[in-house]
């Protein structure tokens, strides 16, 4: 926890208050930000190791700060919010962000998702998997450079997606389970909804559509997904 930097972006003064005092308490470092413009210009100067995000903030909502950070960075976000909607928490999901907790929360449970997406982001950063650069025919997949390559040309694609794809294709022609793919994708039970894994496999379906006829991203009825290689 030594040197590791927080970003708290909320409006509301009370909540940036008592997560500054007792995460400072914990042994991080904390700036706090009132606005969304501010949260934004505060991530590129600050440089936190992870952000807890607001979503209704004055100038600029927590969407589009999202957007804006996952267009710099892939450092952690998490969500906090008092928008309890399962889109909602889809959305926070689909724009990047880590985790997503609602308000009102338990700090000390919000305490330990943060050191779990750390830890996860660490491990994630230092692992011969994640190094490897995937290649097969018409894609390559890069984690080091989050980068997806179809037919030799980049591909826009949100981190959640792209780490999907790269989990599955490293341990090709292997079914994961939902639940699975949550737990070794998202680092824990997301909103305990498949629809988060769905909503992902349908997205990359529709960006890995044509690339080839050597492989393909396989739903396993009653199972899961798959990344299987073709015959």
């Amino acid at each position: 926890m030594l040197d590791t930097k927080i970003l708290v972006i909320d409006d509301d003064a009370a909540v940036c208050e008592t997560l500054k005092n007792y995460f400072e308490k914990e042994g991080y470092e904390v700036k706090t930000v009132n606005d969304g413009i501010s949260g934004v210009d505060s991530f590129k100067l600050y440089n936190p190791d992870i952000v807890l995000l607001d979503i209704v903030l004055p100038k600029k909502d927590g969407w589009q700060v999202c957007r804006e950070i996952r267009e710099v960075s892939n450092q952690p976000i998490i969500i906090i919010s008092a928008k309890n909607d399962t889109f909602d928490k889809v959305l926070g999901l689909e724009l990047g962000a880590d985790d997503y907790v609602v308000k009102p929360f338990d700090i000390k449970e919000l305490s330990a998702r943060v050191k779990a997406v750390l830890r996860r982001t660490r491990l994630h950063s230092t692992t011969k998997a994640d190094n490897e650069v995937i290649k097969f025919d018409n894609i390559e997949i890069s984690l080091e450079k989050y980068e997806l390559k179809l037919c030799g040309k980049s591909v826009n694609i949100p981190p959640k997606e792209l780490e999907l794809l790269h989990f599955l294709a490293y341990n090709r022609n292997r079914v994961f389970t939902r639940d699975q793919l949550l737990d070794k994708v998202w680092g824990f039970d997301y909103l305990g909804d498949s629809r988060t894994v769905d909503v992902h496999v349908k997205r990359l379906r529709e960006k890995l559509e044509g690339t080839s006829d050597k492989w393909v991203l396989k739903t396993v009825w009653g199972v899961g997904y798959k990344f299987e290689i073709l015959e």
